[in-house]
């Protein structure tokens, strides 16, 4: 099989010594994890793991803010990007100057299989790629195995305030959530993270309310607010455990797991 991104592109094994800028956080963590940090010469102020490896790697802006100038004197060899998390217009315009783009877009769990794979195959990291997806099958059994104990749940997972969104029954974020047994409620919207009004007609169904800690930080506050907007039950839930894939994902099914466990 072809090592072949989400534009259809495909990639062959790199040869040379990489230098990688990367614009995801979550791939940021997994280019680390694949035993790349040396190569990493440019991430975004969001790419945060793992801290202590990445203090030396230059910021080049947001995830949707990038600066361009900053990343062309980097001299990359390769540029990672994913179609939901950066703007469109700035990918293709570091592909000016950037060799090899590679973009991604996971939208099921499962997904994380080929991602190790593409990596893995492009930077020369087999091993370690197939050591992740190995920890991935073994997580993502033991969450099926778990989740199979306790009856399905409708859930709201809001991913911001002011105004009010949610996630699309296609994200990845759903994805993860029905691992565990929660479905999300299929809002119909063009955008694949809507708006929603708490007095919408489907709210009547929801079993809960999760509120992550991102990519909008809910509080306690926030709790008590959306219990008194809902009359349903809230709980905050770890929003990377949820929404970041790549070797985060492998974390975030066990996070899933130990939750509904205790429950």
């Amino acid at each position: 099989m072809g090592l072949v991104d989400a534009l259809g592109r495909e990639h062959r094994p790199f040869n040379g010594t990489p230098r990688i800028i990367c614009l995801v956080p979550s791939l940021t963590e997994l280019i680390c994890d694949l035993g790349l940090a040396d190569a990493l010469v440019g991430r975004t102020g969001f790419c945060v793991h793992p801290k202590e490896r990445l203090r030396s790697v230059q910021k080049i802006g947001g995830t949707k803010d990038v600066n361009i100038d900053a990343a062309r004197a980097l001299t990359p060899t390769h540029l990672i990007a994913d179609i939901d998390e950066n703007r469109r217009e700035q990918v293709e315009a570091m592909m000016a100057f950037v060799p090899h783009v590679v973009v991604v877009h996971p939208r099921i769990v499962e997904d994380n299989l080929s991602l190790y794979a593409l990596l893995g195959g492009i930077f020369r990291r087999i091993a370690s790629a197939e050591k992740l997806r190995d920890e991935f099958q073994l997580a993502h059994a033991a969450l099926t195995k778990v989740a199979k104990n306790y009856p399905r749940e409708a859930v709201l997972y809001p991913i911001w305030r002011e105004p009010w969104m949610t996630v699309r029954r296609d994200t990845y974020i759903a994805s993860m959530l029905k691992a565990a047994g929660w479905d999300t409620l299929p809002v119909e919207a063009l955008a694949r993270y809507p708006e929603f009004t708490w007095d919408a007609s489907w709210m009547a169904s929801i079993d809960r309310i999760l509120l992550p800690s991102e990519p909008f930080t809910f509080t306690e506050k926030h709790v008590a607010e959306v219990g008194a907007l809902s009359n349903k039950p809230v709980q905050r839930i770890d929003g990377e455990m949820v929404s970041w894939y790549g070797s985060r994902a492998i974390l975030g099914l066990r996070y899933l797991a130990e939750l509904r466990a205790h429950e």
